[in-house]
């Protein structure tokens, strides 16, 4: 459709009256590239929405989610399943960290997260503990919309307009600070930040906390990396009390950060991890959660035989066509290397970002891996100057993602350095000018 009416379609986090004025309608893709509705190229800075680390238009994912149609386009997933979800929990299960071994498959991001967390409750049930019933989450972070993910979540905007949320959720304090500004991986001071969780277990006991969740790098609130020893001092004291601890990698999942999660690249390994986006190279919705194996286990060895053990699920999970296209996009994965070609662009990546600083109201820049965060002087109003620099962006050539006044890039691990280097020129030439 040419020229469709933009009154109907409510667009999410979006601006929508000032887009329907002067709307940024992209209709095709292939590679780095997406086209406008002008036939303008622009390239893609943020893999689509962290989405496409393979590049868009990938001919083998169309083939394998089209020979899927043609078989079977839907299979019930309650008491019935279908072999490509074994298959890809298979393929999973040999890329996570060891012993994250039971998947278990969703549609999005915010339904990982609320699977996680019903997930963590009916594991302390199991075991004779439902006493547990607190979370503990962070400040800044983002966990999705569902009202548990928001409840754990800690962006103001995203939960001020909505009530309460869950009961008996904390929150830790984010991580970064002002003395690490324009830095690179992980900040050298701020490990002690962890002991947060370790003041919530001597304020409300910890026994009575389920779980506490994070994203390794808080990616949607502008890119925090955590500090030395941070996450391995959040491990040893939610180990210590018995507290299930969650990895949030729905944006860190699939190479983002060199390997095939943070966890990996950070050394430290959780009882479940969340992943959706790159699952699939963005073409189908679908998410997944990785459950430590004895987590699984005593969820299924407390139910009586023949009973159903987690009365949870949705009826899309491990939908065949999301199935075809997962496996599809883990074969390009190993085939290609693209892990690897992620952390052999990193250095390039880091020093065309890093460069930027001077080039104009710029007041902080960090990232690691293949995810960066600028932050732009606030014009008056928070968010302003933010969205002023999206839409310039736009008109220069480049879909990015900017939340609030932070610019954040993730380009697509098949970019190459010229890609690289022409993304954040175009950010250099659009932020000078401010």
């Amino acid at each position: 459709m040419d020229n469709p009416d933009l009154s109907h379609h409510w667009l999410p986090f979006t601006a929508n009256r000032a887009f329907a004025a002067d709307p940024r309608l992209l209709v095709s893709a292939e590679g780095v590239h997406y086209v406008d509705a002008g036939g303008r190229r622009l390239l893609d800075g943020v893999s689509g929405l962290f989405c496409v680390p393979a590049g868009h238009g990938r001919p083998e994912i169309a083939s394998a989610v089209s020979d899927q149609l043609r078989h079977l386009d839907f299979a019930p997933p309650f008491q019935f399943a279908h072999p490509d979800g074994f298959a890809l929990a298979g393929e999973l299960a040999g890329i996570l960290p060891p012993g994250l071994d039971r998947v278990f498959f969703v549609n999005s991001g915010s339904e990982a997260v609320e699977t996680a967390l019903k997930g963590a409750l009916a594991y302390h049930r199991a075991r004779g503990d439902a006493g547990r019933t607190r979370f503990v989450g962070r400040e800044r972070a983002y966990h999705g919309v569902n009202f548990g993910g928001l409840s754990v979540s800690g962006i103001v905007r995203n939960r001020e307009a909505f009530g309460t949320g869950l009961p008996g959720v904390s929150h830790m304090r984010a991580t970064w600070s002002p003395d690490q500004v324009f830095g690179w991986g992980q900040p050298s001071t701020g490990a002690d930040l962890a002991d947060d969780l370790q003041r919530a277990v001597d304020l409300y006991g910890g026994s009575n906390i389920a779980a506490v969740i994070v994203e390794p790098i808080s990616g949607s609130t502008g890119v925090l990396v955590p500090p030395e020893g941070y996450l391995e001092r959040l491990a040893e004291i939610a180990a210590a009390n018995g507290i299930l601890l969650i990895f949030d990698e729905v944006i860190t999942g699939f190479g983002r950060t060199g390997h095939a999660f943070a966890s990996q690249s950070f050394g430290v390994t959780p009882d479940i991890i969340t992943m959706a986006k790159a699952l699939t190279n963005g073409t189908i919705p679908m998410g997944a959660v990785a459950f430590r194996r004895g987590v699984h286990d005593a969820v299924i060895e407390a139910a009586a035989p023949g009973g159903i053990e987690f009365f949870h699920g949705y009826t899309w999970s491990a939908h065949p066509s999301a199935c075809a296209a997962a496996l599809a996009s883990l074969k390009i994965y190993r085939d290609e290397g693209l892990f690897e070609r992620s952390a052999k662009l990193a250095p390039t990546f880091q020093q065309a970002v890093l460069d930027l600083k001077g080039a104009g109201p710029i007041t902080d820049i960090r990232g690691f891996g293949l995810l960066a965060g600028i932050d732009l002087e606030t014009d008056g109003a928070p968010g302003r100057r933010g969205f002023a620099v999206l839409k310039e962006l736009f008109k220069a050539g480049l879909v990015a993602r900017v939340t609030n006044d932070t610019v954040i890039l993730a380009p697509p691990f098949v970019a190459t350095e010229t890609d690289v280097r022409e993304i954040v020129d175009i950010v250099r030439s659009v932020v000078a000018a401010l």
